[in-house]
């Protein structure tokens, strides 16, 4: 739960990040701060449970996908074939991480 609540705050600040216009604009910039502060917040207590190499590698890899969804929605980002063969190796690594390795904390 605290893993998936660390993926959305870092989704939303990432988008910010682009809103933000290089930290010009107050309220996209407090956003971000908030955001990666949530990130790291839950990032940090997952910790205690999961090792740092499953942990981070399931927070950048949800990450992308869902950040590259959101620009996508958003920003009219363009996604080609081997950008979304790409995140669906991630998404399978994250699946094989969770599912069939012994390294997690289940």
């Amino acid at each position: 739960m605290m893993l998936g609540l660390a993926i959305v705050a870092e989704v939303i600040g990432t988008t910010a990040l682009k809103a933000s216009e290089s930290f010009t604009r107050l309220v996209p910039s407090l956003i971000v701060v908030l955001g990666y502060g949530v990130a790291f917040y839950c990032l940090s207590g997952v910790l205690k449970s999961v090792p740092v190499g499953i942990a981070y590698a399931i927070w950048s890899g949800l990450g992308i996908v869902l950040i590259t969804a959101v620009a996508w929605l958003l920003y009219g980002q363009r996604i080609d074939a081997a950008g979304l063969i790409g995140m669906g190796l991630i998404v399978a690594g994250v699946v094989v991480l969770n599912v069939f390795s012994k390294a997690t904390a289940h």
